[in-house]
């Protein structure tokens, strides 16, 4: 379990550990705590697809990074359930953020909403996912 009031550094170091994000993606964590993780990515070419867009893979990682981030500060171990993810634009800009806020964080089942951003605030993606805690 990582605490409440832990510092962005120790975050940082912990969830490094989720290597294809952070080493494969190039995912880094902006802001932390509980219930709420802004994470974000330069677009690279090893981002994109075929049609020379962001592959979907790439933007579920992200969010499911800033998930995973916002679900276990101050929590139990927590694991995704069930996530859906609904792509709505091309991305436009060089960077992805992705910002993740619970709507409820219950002592079993959290439900979460994230909404993944182009630097030229454009809509990308959105997805809500339900997590189990584990005891």
């Amino acid at each position: 379990m990582i605490g409440e009031d832990c510092p962005i550094e120790e975050v940082r170091r912990v969830f490094g550990n989720d290597r294809f994000a952070t080493e494969m993606c190039g995912c880094e964590v902006l802001e932390a705590g509980p219930g709420h993780a802004v994470c974000s990515f330069n677009i690279a070419p090893t981002h994109l697809n075929a049609q020379g867009h962001i592959m979907g893979g790439a933007i579920f990682t992200l969010a499911d990074f800033s998930l995973a981030i916002a679900c276990n500060i101050g929590n139990s171990p927590t694991v995704a359930v069930c996530n859906t993810i609904e792509f709505l634009s091309t991305a436009k800009g060089s960077t992805l953020v992705a910002t993740c806020d619970a709507h409820k964080s219950g002592r079993s089942l959290g439900f979460y909403a994230v909404d993944v951003r182009d630097d030229l605030g454009t809509l990308v993606a959105h997805m809500t996912a339900t997590c189990f805690r584990r005891s």
